[in-house]
């Protein structure tokens, strides 16, 4: 699973880095008042159903389908039943598309309950400029999913590129033309619709040929609702971290900017939540699928300790180093024209305490695949909901007394409390289980993190304290830290004899695609 995981990553970290640039220029441009507000929570509203279906969510449900028919009963039943996926998804998100345009003030109304009328107007405006987003996001995840089960990880990949980088082209275009904040809400919004386009255009050109998905109809048979019952649970717990920073926002709409600082600290959490969830979720999911149609436990066990380790080993000290860095990290990415220093504080101190769900985020990525693999998609779905509960209510609590950072602790006890309870689910439903390698090499993964998190803590205030925040220096410095930090883990692995970095390099030399 080294180079797929690996590609998968690498398109994913590209992606994200995308992702900043855009985010650093949505804060120049809008900042974090009112405009930003509106606008971010209707990208979010955006960006979480976009999730419900990418990101592994779907592909969680319609690979261990895709490969059994392919299996059982040939190639050109499975196409046809890929075809029948593709035409009634496209069509019900057209629909559904529609539907959101005309309720959209109702939803937002629900979304925001705390927002004045004015930002809660602009809202409804740039939700409804970014729907068109929506129809082409469903077409564009099942070709990505159909592609994955076939081992194509390359182009799935790689494709969220294109949406971030038409973002990034037009955004340029307004900082030149220095548009005031209403107005580069609006242009940004409208531009969203065809970047999705873009991408769906690509993946359609570059796939043209495969016949992996015809006839192409919309059906309701079935086998179609058996999919849809299976996939609907999937996607919601797919979603799950998004679902949380939504539930955050909705408490945290009633604060100026609390909206905007919480996006901004949660868009630093999905680079390494990208980079390890979404790839473990990509890669392992068909694996197990492979392993458990077969029968083969060891071969089981084997893919599961490997992911879990995987997991563990970059999500782990991703954490403790945003927790670190959380502030000379925000300053340097964001802390530019409209976006203040008092807004650097708040979303640092809402990274901070975010960073803590990371971990637990991640353990969910790579536990969902034992469940999806086995057609049970129920059971994080409940995980998820039992986390979102735990959220609303601490996030209640905390809210009025701590603001941000309380928000910010009740959405990271909720990722623990659904990791939790889906790890205990898992050991009674099947017994999940490691081998005597990744027992033997958690604990030392575990051990490096710590001791790279507690040196960087350390070196921080020493490294940054004569430094310019806004001078070229600080730039210097933050990515020294960063990379020391990746050293320092790199050679505590090596130490511990948790990795033998010549094996690896080998074992991505001889490992195919």
């Amino acid at each position: 699973m080294i180079r797929p995981f690996l590609t998968v990553s690498m398109g994913t970290l590209a992606s994200r880095l995308l992702g900043f640039a855009r985010d650093a220029m949505v804060a120049a441009l809008l900042g974090a008042g009112p405009v930003a507000d509106a606008f971010l929570l209707a990208f979010q509203l955006v960006n979480v159903v976009r999730r419900l279906l990418t990101e592994g969510a779907l592909n969680n449900a319609l690979v261990p389908i895709w490969l059994a028919a392919k299996e059982t009963k040939g190639t050109n039943a499975a196409s046809a039943f890929a075809g029948r996926v593709l035409g009634t998804i496209s069509m019900a998100l057209i629909a559904a598309t529609l539907a959101a345009g005309l309720l959209m003030p109702l939803i937002i109304a629900a979304l925001a309950p705390g927002f004045a009328t004015t930002t809660l107007q602009l809202a409804v405006n740039d939700a409804r400029l970014m729907l068109p987003y929506l129809a082409f996001a469903g077409p564009a995840t099942v070709t990505m999913a159909l592609l994955n089960a076939q081992g194509r990880f390359a182009l799935t990949a790689f494709a969220p590129l294109f949406f971030n980088g038409a973002l990034i082209a037009v955004m340029v275009v307004l900082l030149f033309r220095r548009w005031d904040e209403f107005h580069a809400g609006f242009g940004i919004a409208a531009t969203v619709g065809v970047a999705g386009l873009m991408q769906l255009l690509i993946l359609i050109l570059r796939s043209r040929g495969s016949h992996f998905a015809t006839p192409l109809r919309v059906a309701f048979d079935s086998e179609m609702r058996g999919f849809v019952a299976r996939a609907v649970p999937g996607m919601v717990a797919g979603a799950g971290p998004q679902l949380l920073i939504v539930v955050g926002a909705i408490v945290a709409s009633s604060s100026s900017s609390a909206v905007s600082w919480l996006y901004f600290a949660n868009r630093l959490i999905e680079l390494p939540l990208g980079i390890v969830g979404v790839a473990v979720g990509a890669v392992l999911v068909p694996e197990l699928a492979r392993t458990v149609h077969a029968d083969d436990q060891s071969a089981t066990i084997h893919a599961q300790s490997r992911g879990l380790e995987l997991a563990t080993g970059l999500a782990l000290p991703a954490a403790l180093g945003l927790i670190a860095l959380s502030e000379p990290v925000v300053r340097l990415l964001f802390q530019h024209g409209a976006f203040v220093a008092s807004d650097t504080t708040g979303t640092a101190q809402a990274l901070a305490w975010l960073a803590l769900a990371l971990p637990a985020q991640v353990l969910t990525k790579a536990t969902s695949p034992a469940f999806f693999a086995r057609g049970d998609t129920v059971t994080p779905l409940w995980a998820t909901l039992k986390g979102l509960a735990v959220t609303i209510v601490v996030a209640v609590m905390l809210d009025r007394s701590f603001g941000v950072r309380g928000i910010s602790v009740a959405i990271a006890l909720g990722a623990w409390s659904g990791a939790l309870s889906l790890i205990r689910r898992s050991l009674t439903t099947f017994g999940f289980s490691i081998d005597a390698a990744a027992r033997h090499r958690l604990p030392r993964i575990v051990a490096a993190a710590l001791a790279m998190g507690g040196l960087l803590w350390l070196a921080v205030p020493f490294v940054l304290s004569s430094a310019d925040p806004s001078g070229p220096l600080h730039l210097l410095l933050v990515a020294a830290l960063i990379a020391g930090g990746i050293a320092l883990y790199g050679l505590f692995l090596s130490l511990l004899g948790v990795i033998d970095w010549n094996e690896a390099i080998r074992a991505v030399r001889r490992t195919g695609v």
